[in-house]
């Protein structure tokens, strides 16, 4: 079984890296980009019946900082 985790810094919470792909953008002659949001994907292989509960459980302890980011489950 598969699932990928996504992980995005929270609303509100300053995004350096996307404010530089933002700037990289418009040097590029990309005017139109409002804003970016800069995250990350975890794609984990499981053993077959992983419950969801169990992930979210590993995103709590490990793969996000839930202060400051929050996350989402997609199951493969």
């Amino acid at each position: 079984m598969k699932a990928r985790v996504f992980v995005m810094l929270k609303t509100g919470v300053l995004d350096p890296q996307g404010a530089a792909v933002q700037h990289a953008l418009g040097a590029l002659g990309f005017d139109g980009v409002n804003e970016v949001r800069q995250g990350k994907v975890i794609e984990l292989d499981l053993a077959d019946g992983t419950s969801e509960e169990t992930i979210a459980e590993m995103c709590e302890k490990l793969l996000a900082n839930t202060v400051i980011e929050s996350y989402r489950i997609e199951l493969l």
